[in-house]
C-alpha cells in the first residue's frame, strides 16, 4: 500500500507537469505567436497597471463609471488636458510610444473605448455618438470642461464626432488617418479589381452578427498580425510584445463581440454624419503614406481651416510606424 500510494503521488506530480507543459503550448496555438508572445500573454507584463508603470512621466491606469459605462484610462503627466483614443483592433498601449512626450506639456489620458481593453462590453451603445458622450461624461467626472482631443482609427471617429457634438469642450482635434463616417464608404470596393488595391474586408466581417466571434475568439492574434502587416509600412514597429498585448485584448468571445460593435452601427454612424456641419475649432489631419492624398481632398469639407501633415515612413499605425514625427507635429499643433 505504501508503495502504491507513492507510485500514484510521483505519477500525480508528473501528470501536472505535462498538463501546464500541454497548456503553455496551447496558449502558443491559440493565440497564433510565438511562444515569447504566448507567455507575455499570461505574465504580469501584460496588465493595464503593468503597462502604465512602464511608461515614464507617472502614468497610472484607473477606472471611471459614467454614462452607464466603466471606462479603463491611463494618465499621467501635467498640465492642458489631452485625451487620446484608440481604434480597433487596438488599445490605448496604440499611443505608448509618443504618450511619454506629450506628457511632458500636458495632461495625458490615453482611453479604452466602450468595449475595449479594460473598458466595459456592453450589449448596446457603440455609434460613435454615444462613445462620444461617454468621453464627454469621463472628462466632466475628472473636473475638464475643455480639452484636446487625438483621436486615431475607430477613435478618429469618436474624436470627429465629440467636436461636432460637444465644440464648446473641445480645444484643439486631431484626427489620424481616419475622420467621421459618410456615405463615401459605400463606394470602397470589396473586391480588388487589380493586385495591390485597397480592399477594406474588415469593415464588412466585422458586421456580421456571430460569425466573427466563433472565428476569431481564442485565435486573436492571427487578425492582430494580419491587420498590422497589411497596414503598416514598417510592421516590425509593432513589435511582438505589442501584438500580444493587443491579441490579449481581443481574446475573448466578448471581447470580439463588442470590437465588431463599432463596425455593425456604421449605418446608423452615416447617417449621423450626413447633418454634419464643419468642425470649427482648430483641426489636424494626420495620414500616413496610404491616406495623405485623401486627407488633402477630404479635410476641408469636414473642418473650416485643416491643416494637413504627412507622416512619412508610416501606413496606418502612425504612432507606433514613425513615433517621432508624430510627436512632432502634436506638439507643435497643440502647443
Amino acid at each position: 500500500m505504501t508503495i502504491s500510494l507513492a507510485v500514484g503521488e510521483k505519477f500525480m506530480r508528473k501528470f501536472k507537469r505535462v498538463m501546464t507543459a500541454l497548456a503553455a503550448v496551447a496558449a502558443v496555438v491559440l493565440l497564433g505567436g510565438t511562444a515569447t508572445g504566448a507567455a507575455a500573454n499570461t505574465g504580469w507584463r501584460h496588465s493595464d497597471a503593468a503597462l502604465a508603470r512602464s511608461l515614464p512621466g507617472g502614468f497610472q491606469s484607473s477606472y471611471a463609471d459614467v454614462n452607464g459605462v466603466r471606462l479603463h484610462y491611463v494618465a499621467g503627466g501635467s498640465g492642458s488636458p489631452v485625451v487620446l483614443l484608440p481604434g480597433w483592433p487596438q488599445t490605448w498601449w496604440a499611443f505608448h510610444k509618443v504618450m511619454p512626450a506629450l506628457a511632458e506639456r500636458h495632461r495625458v489620458i490615453a482611453v479604452d473605448l466602450r468595449g475595449m481593453g479594460g473598458s466595459s462590453k456592453p450589449q448596446s451603445g457603440y455609434d460613435k455618438e454615444t462613445l462620444a458622450a461617454d468621453i464627454h461624461a469621463l472628462l466632466a467626472k475628472l473636473g475638464y470642461a475643455k480639452a484636446d482631443l487625438v483621436g486615431h482609427d475607430i477613435g478618429a471617429m469618436v474624436a470627429h464626432s465629440y467636436g461636432i457634438k460637444y465644440p464648446q469642450a473641445v480645444g484643439k482635434l486631431a484626427l489620424m488617418d481616419v475622420v467621421a463616417p459618410d456615405k463615401s464608404l459605400y463606394q470602397l470596393p470589396l473586391l480588388p479589381s487589380a493586385p495591390g488595391q485597397f480592399s477594406p474586408w474588415w469593415w464588412t466581417f466585422n458586421q456580421l452578427q456571430g460569425l466573427p466571434e466563433q472565428l476569431v475568439s481564442g485565435r486573436s492574434r492571427y487578425v492582430v498580425d494580419t491587420m498590422i502587416d497589411q497596414l503598416s509600412v514598417v510592421p516590425s514597429a509593432v513589435d511582438d510584445f505589442d501584438r500580444s498585448v493587443y491579441a490579449r485584448a481581443y481574446y475573448t468571445r466578448e471581447a470580439v463581440r463588442a470590437g465588431n460593435g463599432w463596425y455593425r452601427t456604421l449605418n446608423q454612424d452615416i447617417a449621423a454624419g450626413s447633418a454634419y456641419g464643419k468642425l470649427t475649432m482648430p483641426v489636424l489631419g494626420l495620414a500616413g503614406e496610404f491616406n495623405h492624398q485623401y486627407f488633402v481632398q477630404v479635410m476641408p469639407s469636414k473642418a473650416v481651416d485643416p491643416q494637413v501633415v504627412k507622416i512619412a515612413g508610416a501606413g496606418h499605425y502612425l504612432s507606433e510606424e514613425q513615433p517621432a514625427q508624430v510627436i512632432g507635429s502634436l506638439t507643435k499643433f497643440l502647443g
